[in-house]
């Protein structure tokens, strides 16, 4: 099966740090930014599109998901372009996955998800060794992140009313499509996440329309869609620093009303 590397990259043509890592990546940009992107990134196969597809997040990734599918491509990985490396716990220490051991990794867990019958498989979302399940390395109803994810022959797109939400979506949609999703427990993603206002102070991409206001419009646009049995608000409390929780969670907690890990 034909696998490629996909980002897609708004407004930062010299911040592309998922290049650094994956230099066989293909970026795709708006058509009007494309030179920009190609001076700055010579060595890169810069993938221009018609202007008025980048801005929306879903809208670049369908756009992606459509044009892979049309070239014959099986399995259409899609990840951020700020995303510098994939690693995993052994021995209470970080391994990071190389950039030539990137593409055998990857075959190697379609293949399981072409076996598994799943449509759409990620990693873990976050690089907290308590988040590494030892004795189930294995989800198949977890929530799978955007910023990492590859989609097998799958006919299911990302609802561009959700720009900031679509990957709870997105993992909604193949669970009550397909049943099942695959998320490696082990593996995680390192990306320079964040909009207006935040730490990681991204410019370019979400952060273009990324707020607070925004997000807490579109959670609950989502729990519209889905219920709020189902999406519910994170009002849980984890910082053992302090006793005040100064901030609104707007990132969701989904329960999958199926049975599975």
């Amino acid at each position: 099966m034909q696998i490629s590397i996909n980002a897609p990259s708004y407004r930062r043509p010299k911040g592309v740090l998922t290049l650094k890592y994956l230099p066989m990546c293909r970026v795709w940009v708006c058509e009007t930014e494309a030179e920009a992107y190609r001076e700055a990134n010579p060595l890169a196969e810069i993938v221009a599109v018609p202007k008025g597809v980048q801005g929306n997040l879903c809208r670049i990734r369908n756009w992606i998901l459509d044009r892979e599918a049309e070239r014959g491509v099986g399995a259409v990985c899609l990840i951020d372009d700020d995303m510098n490396h994939v690693a995993y716990w052994e021995r209470c220490r970080r391994v990071k996955i190389k950039g030539d051991e990137f593409m055998p990794w990857l075959e190697r867990y379609t293949a399981l998800a072409v076996e598994w019958g799943v449509k759409l498989w990620g990693i873990n979302v976050n690089s907290d060794k308590q988040n590494y399940r030892e004795y189930t390395p294995f989800s198949l109803v977890s929530y799978i992140g955007g910023p990492f994810s590859v989609h097998v022959d799958s006919p299911l797109r990302y609802d561009e009313r959700l720009p900031l939400k679509e990957d709870y979506d997105l993992t909604l949609q193949h669970i009550n499509t397909f049943r099942r999703v695959l998320r490696l427990n082990k593996f995680y993603y390192m990306v320079k996440q964040g909009g207006s206002g935040t730490a990681s102070g991204q410019t370019g991409g979400c952060a273009v329309y990324r707020n607070l206001e925004e997000e807490h419009r579109q959670l609950l646009a989502l729990q519209k869609k889905w219920g709020r049995s189902i999406v519910q608000r994170d009002e849980s409390f984890r910082n053992h620093l302090t006793t005040k929780k100064k901030t609104i969670d707007v990132n969701p907690v989904i329960r999958i009303p199926i049975r599975g890990v």
